[in-house]
């Protein structure tokens, strides 16, 4: 402990790098794999039908860890379901309010999970600062003209 007190005080605080500029600029080029990741496609190229079968005989089998692999690949778990919920159009902040009692009604109705409702909140409310915005613009264009 003494002597890392005592390196820091002789090197002394400060920046270890010039501004803007890494340890490695360089770095790792891009597309590289890990040794470890180039083996196990190796082991598994070498012998691929034979993993396949085996996975799918355990399934077979009722191993449900084989089965759920299989599932996995063959029909994986959709995110971002396609969900049709009608929503009034926003043209204005006051629409917004039209707009998240929609989510609401249909997360109430069933027809969409909480999930499902918080994503198209979000968007509802990027629309929200987009109108926000633009009324800001045309307010700030109308008094810098009146000028």
């Amino acid at each position: 402990m003494a002597e890392n007190a005592e390196r820091k005080q002789r090197r002394g605080r400060g920046r270890p790098f010039e501004p803007g500029q890494s340890g490695n600029p360089t770095g790792k080029p891009r597309g590289a794999r890990h040794a470890t990741t180039i083996l196990a496609e190796k082991i598994m190229s070498e012998d691929v039908e034979g993993v396949v079968k085996a996975v799918v005989e355990a399934a077979k089998d009722g191993d449900m860890t084989a089965a759920r692999i299989i599932m996995d690949r063959i029909a994986p778990v959709r995110r971002g379901a396609i969900t049709a919920v009608t929503l009034p159009t926003i043209e204005s902040p006051a629409d917004l309010t039209k707009a998240t009692s929609a989510i609401l009604a249909a997360v109430s109705e069933g027809e969409l999970t909480p999930v499902e409702a918080a994503e198209l909140g979000k968007l509802v409310e990027a629309h929200g600062k987009a109108i926000e915005i633009t009324d800001l613009h045309e307010r700030l264009s109308r008094l810098e003209a009146s000028r």
